[in-house]
């Protein structure tokens, strides 16, 4: 059996699905399974050796490009050739439902109350049903097993193994990772301002923890903000600039991840290392909760149907109680 998984961006959907395809090819070990993914993300899914192929698509150059779009669909109608013998879509918009259209015509997907975009369901001939506002991995855990005729509980979940891989990183981490101390990674960036915890509050976090505190940037605008982290601590050192390669490398040999709610944070849990996930507008329910996988929210209460961007509760988090896990975990 041939299967294709669209699972087009963004990186923290794309990692809260991965953890389907260990068990998708317990359940099935002869299965191959190729992704469909936007390119800049290719790289998260690289190494899992549950992938046979990671198929790339560049939909994003069509807002700039409107000819893109021919291009586009060309590339999909050629990665239609491999003959899938089903395609789901663990996405749910109308661009990844009219990319599994083109793929097969075999295509599952989620009902039209499980979606935002409704009419994306139209496009399947199975239909996945499962609340919009459940827990994020396990609604696409369910869309990746349903329709394979199995199921992956919320034990299997949290006992799960690692499932993000990397290869010839940048040796250059290593100049800043201690022997000596503890070493902490800090991700103080996201899509919206106001999910992210103010960079005093982080800087508070590393002077009372006194560990080896790396900060990860992904912009020029996080940079800034990481090396005044940098300066206004004498336990914190900016990173350089890095790949996503590389970055799972460098979260992979870390003690402990303090980050925002984004891809990258979530990189700490698909690689089983412990986490404190800070959360203001977006909803706790985006990840699972384990004995080292930890959570704290701002007391704003959430829309899962219409997340509040001008919600900048993460400010009022207390630095205090983040130290209070950070340590309960580093000396677990």
């Amino acid at each position: 059996m041939k299967i294709a998984i669209v699972k087009l961006s963004a990186m923290g959907d794309i990692i809260h699905a991965m953890v389907a395809l260990q068990y998708i090819k317990e359940a099935h070990p002869d299965i191959k399974i190729d992704w469909i993914v936007e390119q800049g993300f290719a790289s998260v899914l690289e190494g899992n050796p549950h992938i046979d192929n990671i198929l790339t698509l560049n939909l994003k150059s069509i807002k700039k490009d409107k000819s893109e779009f021919f291009s586009q669909i060309k590339k999909v109608k050629r990665y239609a050739k491999n003959n899938y013998n089903l395609v789901l879509d663990a996405q749910g918009l109308i661009k990844s439902a009219l990319t599994a259209k083109l793929l097969g015509k075999k295509r599952a997907g989620f009902s039209k109350e499980s979606i935002r975009e409704g009419v994306a369901s139209y496009f399947y001939n199975q239909k996945v049903e499962i609340a919009y506002d459940a827990n994020t991995i396990d609604r696409n855990a369910t869309i990746l097993s349903e329709p394979l005729n199995f199921r992956i509980t919320s034990q299997m979940i949290i006992d799960k193994k690692p499932f993000l891989f990397y290869q010839d990183e940048d040796a250059i981490i290593y100049n800043y990772l201690s022997t000596e101390k503890r070493n902490i990674i800090f991700v103080i960036g996201s899509t919206w301002e106001s999910r992210n915890y103010p960079k005093e509050k982080f800087a508070e976090i590393a002077n009372t923890l006194q560990e080896n505190v790396l900060i990860a940037w992904g912009s020029e605008e996080e940079k800034q903000k990481a090396e005044w982290i940098e300066a206004n601590s004498n336990h914190a050192k900016v990173l350089p600039k890095i790949n996503l390669n590389t970055l799972k490398a460098v979260i992979a040999k870390s003690d402990l991840l303090i980050g925002n709610d984004t891809g990258p944070t979530h990189m700490a849990w698909g690689l089983n290392i412990p986490s404190i996930t800070i959360f203001g507008p977006t909803p706790i329910n985006r990840v699972y909760q384990t004995s080292i996988n930890k959570v704290i929210k701002s007391h704003s209460k959430i829309n899962h149907y219409k997340l509040n961007k001008n919600d900048f509760s993460i400010n009022e988090i207390d630095s205090n109680e983040i130290t209070l896990i950070a340590k309960e975990l580093l000396n677990a």
